[in-house]
This record gives C-alpha cells, structure tokens and sequence, in this order.
C-alpha cells in the first residue's frame, strides 16, 4: 500500500525534511554544484531551505519553521541574516500529534493524506535588513503543467534511487542539483516520480533527507523560475521500516502559482 510520509512527522521521528537523491549509475559528482548555482538558497535552523524572493522576504515551506519558539535567524550565502517576523498561510494546520503517533506505531498513514492535501504548506520570513550581496529569484506565476521538467537543488543528505537513504543521515551536505518531470498537476500541488534509469531523464532525482522548504524551478526561455518548494513525499510500504528516496517514489511540491496573490499581498504589506 502507497503511505503518504510528510516532512513534518518526519521531525517527531528520527529524520527530517528533505534533499537530493541521484541516479544509482551516475556519478555523484556530476550533481554537486558551486553555489553560485543558485546564491537565492536559504538554509533554515537545523534543516529545510527556504528561497529569497525579494531583497527582506524568503519563502520556504510553513512545516520548516521551528515547532516550538521563535525562528530569529536563517543563512544566506554564507552569512546569518536576522529574522523581524514571520508570516504564514491562514490555511496552514500543524499536523496532529494524535495522527502522527497513530503513523509511527502501525505505520498507518492513510488518515494523514486528506489533511496534507487540504493545508497550505507556506509561509514568508520577513528580514531585519535588505539583502545585498544576493539577486532575489524570481517566481513563476504561471500554472505548471505535467510533462514539464523542472530542477531541484538542495544539500541535505543524499542517497540513490537504487539502495534509498537511511533515516538519521547529516542532513547537511554539498549542494546538488537534480532534474525531474512533473507528472501531476494540483491547485495546491505538483508531484514528480523518481524513475529509474530506462526511463530517467540523465540527471534524474528527487527529494531525500534535510531540505523541505527548497526551490524547485522551470525554465522559461533562457531562465529558472521559482515555480515550487519542496513539501512532502509518498512512501511504498510500512513507514518506519520503509527505504525512502527508492525509484518510482513521488515527491509533491507547494505550486506558488497557486499562491501567487498572497505572496504579493503580504510582501506589499496588503492585509
């Protein structure tokens, strides 16, 4: 039975959000990259990414922000940036500890997915300062479609789609960058699978350990576009005994297309 494991549970078990797995016959190194790949890259406390959409805003996944206290800083190119405040989406929900203790034990994660579906996993982190020294990424209001390819990035932990990944991993690594094809298409949501290498795409990859929260682009002419983050995955098995980032996984995505009034409403200082 197809389980539904989302990042946020991950974070009560011994694991959490999510990065880049690669191709078992493909080099690794051909998926490192500097990071002037995307300088727009924001790490989160810990773990999870975010992305600088405007000179004092990022973006990021609303499950990335801390569960409990205050999120007072995040890294950008290198350098700790302070937070003023954080906003995030009015449809947003935390997910039960009442479900996410019934998944842990049985491995049942079924009741999980209509509540997944139906939250609104974003939120913008507002700094204390402009940003400078980094070019904010620009985001792809449009509505993606499925067939289109779109790339990932992340440096969490890593693993291939042969073997999996193992939960516990360093969720902090070099910085990698992967390419997918989008398979559906949501309101919310679009989801990819991670094909093996009969049908892959020559740098295939998906999402793995540590980078929730991360950018997920299209290209459009000669450009990346911001067209998604990274939220949650779908898992092939009992969750816990599970071997994740394996082929023929799917990986879904917050679509900001479909957010894109109120990111520019909360960034304009609009109600």
């Amino acid at each position: 039975m197809i389980r539904l494991l989302l990042p946020a549970l991950l974070l009560a078990l011994p694991a959490t959000a999510d990065a880049i797995v690669i191709r078992h016959d493909v080099d690794d190194a051909e998926y490192r990259v500097p990071s002037s790949e995307f300088p727009a890259l924001v790490d989160m406390p810990k773990s999870g990414h975010g992305v600088l959409v405007a000179p004092q805003w990022v973006i990021t996944a609303a499950h990335t922000l801390p569960r409990r206290g205050k999120l007072r800083k995040v890294g950008i190119n290198g350098k700790s940036r302070r937070v003023e405040r954080v906003v995030i989406h009015e449809g947003y929900r935390t997910l039960p500890q009442e479900l996410i203790h019934q998944a842990a034990a049985t491995g049942e994660s079924g009741a999980m997915v209509s509540f997944v579906s139906s939250s609104d996993d974003i939120a913008l982190v507002k700094l204390a300062r402009p940003v400078t020294d980094v070019t904010p990424a620009a985001i792809y209001e449009e509505g993606v479609q499925p067939g289109e390819i779109v790339k990932l990035i992340g440096k969490g932990a890593t693993g291939n789609g042969a073997a999996g990944y193992r939960l516990g991993a360093p969720s902090r690594t070099e910085l990698r960058r992967a390419y997918n094809e989008i398979s559906r298409v949501d309101d919310r949501w679009f989801c990819y699978r991670f094909d093996g290498p009969s049908s892959a795409l020559p740098l295939e990859g998906a999402l793995g350990n540590g980078d929730s929260g991360g950018p997920t682009l299209v290209q459009v002419e000669d450009q990346w576009l911001l067209s998604g983050l990274a939220s949650w995955k779908v898992i092939d098995g009992h969750m816990l005994t599970a071997r994740y980032g394996r082929y023929d996984q799917v990986t879904c995505n917050v679509r900001l297309g479909h957010y894109a009034d109120w990111i520019r409403g909360v960034i304009s200082g609009q109600p």
